[in-house]
């Protein structure tokens, strides 16, 4: 199954509609890989090393996760991944991030998150990215406090985040399954 009409069948879990009570929102999964720039309000990578291995973290609450997180006022995309692999992973970028999915988020609150985001409607987008571990997170005070940070097989690094996100898990699988992650 390569095609896009197949990636609901292989995936049901990630395409299922879901409510994520801590943004008070109603999500939606789709691999249109063009969601308008100024609806992006936040960002989650698949950062792929030099080996084809995917980056991944863990906090200091023992959460397992992608690095990524939201888009700060004026930031590019490319901005934004730049400063949330440095702070969570201690990676630098070494190619453009390819967005390849996203969850199409409508927010049930009357105000945004942040005053510079999009509202109601925004996008949590997924990128595929090159990038290089080259130091320890930076770790600012108002991020997660990161204590590990691995290089895996996708296979094996979607298995890792499996523990406390079985959707960041599936994500991983289908930008596998997409192959994106060989010679990102």
């Amino acid at each position: 199954m390569t095609t896009e009409g197949a990636w609901p069948v292989q995936f049901p879990d990630l395409f299922r509609p879901m409510y994520v009570d801590y943004a008070d929102t109603d999500v939606t999964f789709s691999v249109d890989p063009s969601p308008q720039d100024e609806l992006i309000s936040r960002i989650h990578c698949v950062a792929v090393d030099p080996q084809d291995r995917v980056i991944v973290c863990r906090s200091v609450q023992e959460w397992r996760f992608l690095p990524g997180g939201t888009r700060e006022p004026g930031e590019s995309i490319s901005e934004t991944v730049t400063r949330e692999l440095l702070e969570e992973a201690g990676a630098k970028t070494t190619g453009e991030p390819m967005i390849f999915a996203s969850h199409i988020s409508r927010s049930r609150r009357p105000e945004p998150y942040r005053p510079h985001q999009p509202h109601p409607l925004s996008h949590w987008a997924f990128a595929v990215v090159r990038a290089e571990v080259i130091q320890p997170p930076t770790n600012p005070a108002d991020g997660e406090e990161v204590i590990e940070v691995r290089s895996m097989a996708a296979p094996a690094a979607a298995d890792w985040l499996t523990v406390h996100d079985p959707v960041t898990a599936d994500i991983v699988r289908l930008a596998d399954a997409m192959g994106l992650i060989h010679g990102a």
